[in-house]
């Protein structure tokens, strides 16, 4: 079923046909700069922005533009100094419920413009033998939503999940635990990787007071790297039970990576060889004090000396510049992607900077790949400093949505509700760690946000919360509407000759713009633009009920017209949730 075009989209074209009638090359070809207004449904001031280059006053070019409008659903009037004002029709308006509905919950007429697009996203990447903290909720939270709607737009998205599993930290780790004759513990995953944070931890205070333990723990890394049979089996193990760790906090997030995302460090120690002779042949990496580094004249410290990407350490080993470069000609080569996104914290920022740029210089990324660090800021406590518990410790991420379905709990507590203690406790758990993932994506990325567990599982405000339940009200209304209507359900038929009301328009232009605010989220990456959406269309869904009886309307024709947009409501504000990686409890 082909997409239904927003009405803002088909605004733009009839003026933009008009600029192109009335105005020469290459003026005709501007943005026709037509927003949302309080005045009308839309405005355009293109007018007064080209009119001195037009050699038209600004209001005569206006009533040019008006005069020359053809098609379309609008009346047209100017006002003011030029300002071109566009009112849909309301049958229009109607027709566009009517036509979003026939494409079910699933599409709700927005496109796939992204179609036969390869994007690779590469989130959370957590360290194998150590637990997962709140350090690793901003990537995971945004990298999945960017997955979700760079797919729902119809993009091929390859989930990358880059697992530190490799490296000087797993000798250290191998080399402590034999030593001490322990092995990785036999109990429950997560208790499992909770106790091998601890003798990480242990294994680093040693590797840093004894010299001895630190040269024999390098020495395992080369006996992990040749394949030694004993050193690999054991870090298989570690692997394994950190890998079944992580799959089951995925799970309670909600996210959709899986083990067949892996895309461990480890898988590209083969190439890394490789790597290093061919940036040397091409003169690209250089010795530098016995490491093998790229320079660049454009990234130089404070002292004015150009910084260096160490592809190759003083001791022959490779870290992560070598592994990166790896990964990323294996994404360009193997998995064809024609954009790669990085969401990785902003303090790397410098370090992609320069991965990127010696893979441009070596040839292994096209001008045709765009590659994007996606940063984003921290999470801070109320006083503005890291996340941290009271003994200082980083917060462990399974404590955390612990505390936030705890909190949820207590807030609803004397909330009234006929669900069973089974579904009020899935509920809970839905409402919990939903709000701290909205709380996350609804913060500007690029900021850091403060972690108030009581403000983010409020029932008031812009929180995940407030929104479930915002869809589980909606849903109650057909469900009371199917109840007095025939066993077939509530007739959300659209009448295009109804009367409009003022809030029904508005609610009706908000629901016409989902699939725009998509497309922005998609080419800017910020999820931030499809809460601040969601936000305002609960809004809107909130005047309309108080303003338009629905059950009680005063004829048939309003009611099913107003059954219709609780209908449109209440799938798209489930299919947003969902993008953004929350459940939306029909009940709650």
């Amino acid at each position: 079923m082909a997409q239904v075009q927003a009405v803002k989209a088909h605004a733009e074209d009839v003026m933009s046909a008009a600029m192109r009638r009335h105005l020469p090359a290459p003026l005709s070809e501007a943005d026709p700069l037509v927003r949302p207004s309080e005045h009308a449904d839309f405005q355009s001031n293109v007018a007064l922005a080209l009119a001195r280059q037009a050699g038209s006053s600004p209001r005569a070019l206006a009533e040019e533009l008006r005069a020359g409008m053809v098609g379309g659903p609008f009346t047209a009037t100017v006002s003011g100094p030029g300002f071109l004002n566009l009112t849909v029709d309301d049958r229009a308006l109607w027709g566009l419920v009517s036509a979003r509905l026939a494409h079910g919950g699933r599409r709700l007429g927005v496109g796939s413009p992204l179609t036969g697009s390869r994007i690779v996203v590469d989130y959370s990447g957590p360290n194998i033998a150590k637990e997962m903290h709140v350090g690793h909720l901003r990537t995971t939270v945004i990298g999945d939503c960017l997955a979700r709607v760079l797919g729902f737009l119809g993009a091929d998205v390859v989930r990358q999940n880059h697992l530190g599993d490799w490296g000087t930290n797993f000798g250290m780790l191998i080399q402590y635990l034999q030593e001490h004759q322990q092995h990785a513990p036999a109990a429950e995953p997560g208790t499992r990787v909770s106790e091998l944070d601890g003798l990480y931890r242990a294994a680093r205070k040693a590797f840093d007071a004894d010299s001895e333990f630190a040269e024999r723990a390098r020495q395992r890394v080369v006996a992990l790297q040749a394949g030694d049979e004993a050193t690999v089996a054991l870090w298989r193990q570690l692997v394994e039970v950190s890998t079944r760790a992580f799959q089951l906090l995925y799970d309670r997030l909600g996210v959709l990576l899986t083990p067949a995302d892996v895309a461990a460090e480890s898988s590209h120690n083969p190439e890394l060889d490789g790597i290093a002779e061919a940036l040397t042949a091409a003169g690209i990496a250089v010795e530098s004090e016995g490491a093998l580094c790229v320079f660049f004249d454009d990234m130089t410290g404070a002292d004015g000396r150009p910084l260096p990407l160490m592809v190759r350490k003083q001791d022959g080993g490779y870290g992560y510049a070598a592994t990166d470069l790896a990964t990323l000609r294996h994404r360009v080569v193997d998995l064809a992607a024609d954009r790669i996104l990085y969401v990785v914290d902003a303090r790397q920022a410098l370090h992609f900077r320069m991965v990127f740029a010696a893979a441009r210089r070596a040839g292994w990324l096209p001008d045709t790949v765009e590659v994007v660090h996606v940063p984003f800021g921290m999470v801070t406590a109320p006083d503005g400093k890291p996340f941290k518990t009271r003994s200082g410790d980083t917060v462990r991420l399974s404590q955390l949505l612990d505390q936030a379905v705890e909190a949820a709990r207590a807030a609803t507590a004397d909330k009234p509700s006929d669900l069973s203690a089974t579904e009020r406790e899935r509920v809970v758990a839905a409402a919990g760690i939903g709000a701290v993932k909205y709380a996350d994506l609804a913060t500007s990325r690029a900021k850091n946000y403060v972690f108030d567990i009581d403000e983010m599982v409020s029932l008031n405000g812009n929180t995940g919360v407030y929104l479930q339940y915002a869809h589980a009200r909606v849903r109650s209304i057909l469900a009371r509407a199917a109840m007095t209507e025939a066993s077939s359900g509530p007739a959300v038929e659209v009448v295009p000759e109804a009367p409009l009301h003022p809030a029904e328009r508005v609610l009706i232009l908000q629901l016409d713009g989902f699939g725009a605010v998509l497309a922005e989220v998609a080419a800017e990456l910020e999820p931030h633009r499809l809460c601040g959406y969601l936000f305002a269309l609960a809004k809107a869904f909130t005047d309309f009920y108080g303003a338009c009886p629905v059950l009680r309307a005063e004829s048939a024709e309003l009611r099913g017209n107003r059954l219709a947009l609780c209908a449109l409501t209440g799938d798209t504000l489930a299919r947003a949730l969902d993008l953004l990686g929350l459940q939306a409890p029909e009940r709650m």
